[in-house]
């Protein structure tokens, strides 16, 4: 089993200290990045769709073995609210090809308030299957009518993962498998500074992640950017999946990181 652990977005003004260094400025902070993580979770692109050739360009900076997940375009989850994906997915799918073999992920968040629709569900679980057979991805719901056995049925028929969610330290999803591979967010935990986990807490979920998904390949993602803790929960989190027996991706060096 191994664990691909990085954050949501590498892009981040107030990581400048913390992790980017002030002086000198790095030249190039995805490659920077790239160095102490092996993968991120492309947040951007639920906001805009990037050009092709900016799929392109983020390949072309990162190493041979880094990977990207990507966010599913606000278009296809937030407007759309999965009608009629084809269009949408051929459209995005299409762009990021482009980032070739480090292709990984793609996460399909919707909307709160966004009540399960399984018609929906399936027609576009069928879309990804059409137009790009293979793509692993990964559904994030944020309305519990989602959890229901048709849905689950219905992403295990697809090999697609239910994103299991944390915030504030407590589980916010379902701890189902539903795929050969996983998918983890962390949001937000109850330490210090605001939005940090403490190292309890993250125990904790290597430990779930440990019994859950056994020797598949997990993909865990922290999105609590502030104060730099995603990048200091990464490194704890990888260390406690460590002590469990697992397989981990990079992750920065203490000096690298500074919270608060």
């Amino acid at each position: 089993m191994t664990v691909y652990v990085g954050t949501s977005g590498w892009q981040y003004r107030h990581w400048l200290g913390r992790f980017y260094p002030r002086k000198p400025r790095v030249a190039d902070d995805l490659a920077f990045y790239a160095e102490r993580f092996q993968t991120v979770e492309l947040n951007g692109t639920f906001y805009k769709l990037p050009e092709a050739k900016t799929f392109a360009d983020w390949a072309r900076r990162t190493p041979d073995d880094f990977v990207f997940a990507m966010k599913a375009n606000r278009f296809l989850t937030h407007i759309k609210r999965l009608k009629e994906p084809h269009d949408a997915i051929e459209r995005m799918m299409g762009a990021a090809a482009k980032l070739g073999s480090k292709l990984g992920p793609v996460l399909v968040q919707l909307p709160p308030g966004f009540r399960c629709d399984v018609g929906r569900l399936r027609e576009t679980l069928g879309a990804f299957a059409d137009i790009t057979p293979g793509t692993r991805v990964a559904f994030e719901f944020r309305d519990e009518s989602w959890y229901t056995d048709d849905v689950r049925a219905s992403l295990c028929a697809a090999d697609a993962a239910l994103c299991i969610a944390d915030r504030g330290s407590k589980l916010i999803t379902p701890a189902w498998r539903t795929a050969e591979w996983g998918y983890v967010r962390f949001h937000e935990g109850r330490g210090r500074p605001p939005s940090c986990y403490g190292p309890g807490a993250l125990g904790s979920r290597a430990r779930l992640i440990n019994d859950i998904f056994g020797a598949a390949e997990v993909w865990a993602y922290f999105n609590n950017d502030a104060h730099g803790c995603a990048l200091r929960d990464a490194r704890t989190f990888a260390r406690a999946c460590e002590r469990e027996g697992l397989d981990v991706t990079r992750t920065p060096s203490p000096q690298d990181v500074r919270v608060g």
